[in-house]
């Protein structure tokens, strides 16, 4: 077996292991999820919110772009979080057209509420790794991302 062949079988190895993982994670968002009454793209919505929200609110296509999901559906499922009670969504002071949404005291206690089950599944899931570690996985990881970005458009318009 030579290198090309090697380096195309740990290629298939990785991709497969990716695959593996978001479909742990996809399952373990879903649980998460459940513990708040919520679906998993609402969970997933509540993080990316937690997440990106400065003190100002975040807007739904920031959201949207974080998720990599059409802000239609943000749209949707912000409205359904508000009734809820999770989120609120005020117009942006910049421009009337927008809104942004914070987390409400609610959400923020229910999350607060899991921290440590939360920190618990990350010790399982992460054993091993330091920060070092971390660093060095996520700058080939972005790398890799940015990589698949452009292979995806060239596939998309016919280039490859």
């Amino acid at each position: 077996m030579g290198g090309k062949d090697q380096l195309d079988r740990a290629v298939r190895d990785f991709i497969w292991n990716i695959v593996e993982i978001h479909a742990q994670l996809e399952e373990i968002h879903k649980s998460w999820g459940e513990m708040m009454g919520l679906s998993e793209p609402q969970w997933l919505i509540l993080m990316a919110i937690d997440e990106l929200d400065q003190g100002r609110g975040v807007a739904g296509v920031t959201v949207a772009n974080k998720l990599r999901i059409h802000p239609a559906f943000v749209t949707n499922q912000t409205k359904k979080l508000e009734e809820m009670g999770f989120l609120s969504r005020v117009t942006s002071p910049d421009d009337a057209r927008f809104l942004q949404m914070s987390l409400t005291q609610r959400a923020e206690a229910e999350i607060m509420n899991l921290s440590n089950k939360r920190e618990a599944l990350n010790s399982t899931m992460f054993a091993g790794l330091d920060e070092a570690s971390f660093d060095y996985l996520n700058k080939r990881l972005a790398s890799i991302a940015k990589n698949s970005r452009l292979a995806s458009q060239k596939l998309s318009i016919g280039v490859l």
